[in-house]
């Protein structure tokens, strides 16, 4: 393989299924080209501004020093860190493991290692309010061979007002609802989005016979370690926690203390696939299995596909394009190779880098809209309420 040089780096925010997604074309010398994706939906101009403070810092570097370039980005400036940084040096870390990929031809995972399992298993969403729709929702993916399924909180599509207290005392009847419904074998949680407090949590788990969830997703912020002590203390459902989480260093407090169960670290906001890799290693010698985050397009999915691949201690994907759930973020309009379903597990690409080809004009003319990346809520006394 001929050296090369990095020629170019270019931001493209474009509008797809129900959000912006923010992008990141990165051109060699030698013709190859890599894309990335980064995270934090709704900020992207924050996104692109610091992409464009770190062009210049590529451009005729050698784009197969990927650990290199990391530190360099990350270190090279006295403010490290933040979600806003490591979202624009997630987007890049992706596109340097794509191109290097692509002129090794082989697929990413075995830049990782080599895949250690066939197929990724994935979650699916109700995404609905709890109710007896939801339930039906359950068991029609379950009959399809979806064995972990996420089910929504009472009042989570609200887009005014969030009354915590109503919708824990709504969301515990309709999870003992479900679980008596769908029986002992399916995997059952719930997404509460960090909108309580601990208090709040507390209550909610303590409404709930044992055995009723496996896993409780974000019941709070996760910026207090402290706070998931208390929590933690107080009920026994399994977290899943780190969607959040912007470094290894984020994530420290959490898989040494024993505050969460499962990883649901986001490769486009965490710092890409060279700073997830470290935090699956970690979360091994903890017995931890990573459960990402994979709210957004086709190469968030093929990169966390890559990464479930290629580590041992993983359980679910997020996968928002199900039968009973469609945001359109696949969008084959726009990618031509986004890893798809067989039944409920994703199909490990075989392709060289991360496998999707972005068609960058079909990009182009759809820009990202510049909309509430959130509704604003309130609580009932007209206070902020989390989203």
């Amino acid at each position: 393989m001929k050296p090369t040089r990095i020629a170019a780096v270019t931001p493209i925010a474009a509008h797809v299924g129900r959000r912006n997604l923010c992008l990141v074309r990165i051109v060699c010398e030698d013709g190859t080209v890599g894309w990335g994706e980064a995270g934090l939906t709704g900020r992207e101009r924050a996104v692109i501004g610091i992409l464009e403070h770190f062009a210049p810092l590529l451009v005729g570097e050698d784009p197969g020093r990927i650990g290199h370039l990391w530190q360099r980005l990350y270190r090279s400036q006295y403010f490290e860190g933040g979600r806003v940084i490591t979202a624009a040096l997630s987007a890049i870390d992706l596109a340097l493991h794509d191109i290097k990929g692509r002129r090794l031809g082989v697929p990413v995972h075995d830049l990782l290692g080599g895949r250690q399992r066939e197929t990724v298993p994935a979650f699916a969403s109700t995404a609905r309010e709890p109710d007896e729709t939801m339930i039906e929702q359950a068991r029609e993916l379950v009959s399809l061979g979806w064995n972990c399924i996420r089910l929504s909180a009472a009042q989570h599509y609200t887009s005014d007002v969030f009354d915590p207290r109503t919708s824990i005392a709504e969301t515990a009847h309709w999870m003992a609802a479900a679980r008596d419904a769908l029986g002992s074998p399916p995997v059952l949680g719930i997404d509460y989005h960090h909108r309580l407090s601990v208090a709040e949590a507390a209550s909610f788990c303590r409404k709930m016979a044992p055995g009723t969830l496996d896993f409780l997703e974000e019941p709070i912020r996760a910026e207090s370690p402290a706070a998931y002590r208390q929590l933690r203390a107080m009920t026994d459902i399994p977290f899943a926690i780190g969607e959040e989480f912007a470094s290894k260093w984020d994530a420290i407090a959490y898989v040494e203390g024993g505050l969460t169960q499962f990883l649901r670290i986001d490769v486009c906001v965490v710092g890409g696939l060279t700073e997830a890799a470290k935090i699956a290693g970690w979360a091994e010698a903890h017995y931890l299995d990573l459960m990402p985050h994979n709210p957004l397009g086709p190469l968030c999915t093929a990169a966390s596909v890559h990464l479930a691949a290629a580590i041992p201690n993983f359980a679910w994907l997020e996968c928002r394009d199900t039968p009973v759930e469609s945001c359109g973020f696949d969008a084959p309009d726009f990618f031509d190779g986004a890893p798809g379903l067989d039944g409920a597990c994703y199909r490990i690409p075989t392709r060289p880098g991360l496998g999707v080809e972005v068609d960058e004009a079909a990009l182009r003319a759809s820009p990202a809209v510049m909309a509430p990346a959130a509704p604003l809520l309130s609580s009932p006394d007209g206070a902020v309420a989390n989203w």
